[in-house]
């Protein structure tokens, strides 16, 4: 029977740690499909549309991050979590700036992964009525969770979309960086600022000047005049 929150796609490929993700999927109320190599993980992820997708970096076949590349190379924004046995903050920069939005190191508490995965899709379904947000040449559609500028839509990952617009639905408003983490990601003692400074790099980099977004040194970032 399908779980009422929808599908998970966990691509692991040591069956144990892939079973008991599976069950604490399944016990937060998703179904889950689990794919033991990147090859197959990534069929699966372009044949079922799930709701989230728990890639481990390490992978047959096809490693997660090459996994997570191609997908949004095909304009594919499944939020992705990576499981990571690497643990530097390199391996962690790298995933969010190919797409992923969050990442557990292993070893990881099973209870936890599925608390992230389960934040991420109420995150990435947010809106039930329409909300159209505007700044400058932007426009957040947050029903559709799309983006808007002068010169086309521009594609987010779910963590990308969500960090603009708790921005831009309080322009001028300076916010910490702790104070990002703890709105967007759902907390904030887990991981180190650096994940914002990554996220709001990937903001400008995808947005260019249509975003206004100001660095406030030794506070945070600011969508805005003030």
């Amino acid at each position: 029977m399908s779980g009422s929150r929808g599908l998970v796609v966990v691509v692991e490929d040591d069956a144990p740690i892939a079973d008991v993700e599976r069950l604490y999927l399944v016990d937060a109320g998703f179904t889950v499909h689990v794919s033991r190599d990147g090859l197959d993980g990534l069929a699966a992820i372009r044949s079922f549309a799930p709701v989230a997708a728990v890639v481990d970096v390490g992978l047959p076949g096809i490693d997660g991050v090459e996994l997570c590349r191609r997908l949004r190379a095909e304009d594919d924004w499944t939020p992705i979590v990576f499981a990571t046995a690497r643990d530097s903050e390199v391996d962690r920069v790298l995933g969010i700036e190919l797409g992923g939005d969050d990442y557990v190191t292993k070893p990881f508490s099973a209870r936890e992964l599925a608390a992230r995965v389960g934040a991420l899709v109420r995150r990435s379904q947010l809106g039930q009525r329409a909300t159209v947000l505007e700044l400058g040449g932007l426009r957040l559609d947050t029903r559709a969770r799309t983006v808007a500028t002068p010169d086309g839509p521009v594609a987010l990952t779910a963590t990308e979309f969500d960090l603009l617009a708790f921005l831009v639905s309080s322009p001028g408003q300076v916010f910490g960086r702790a104070q990002l983490l703890a709105a967007v990601w759902g907390a904030a003692d887990y991981r180190g600022t650096r994940t914002v400074d990554v996220h709001v790099a990937q903001l400008r980099g995808k947005l260019g000047p249509h975003l206004d977004l100001r660095t406030v040194r030794g506070v945070g970032y600011a969508a805005g005049a003030p």
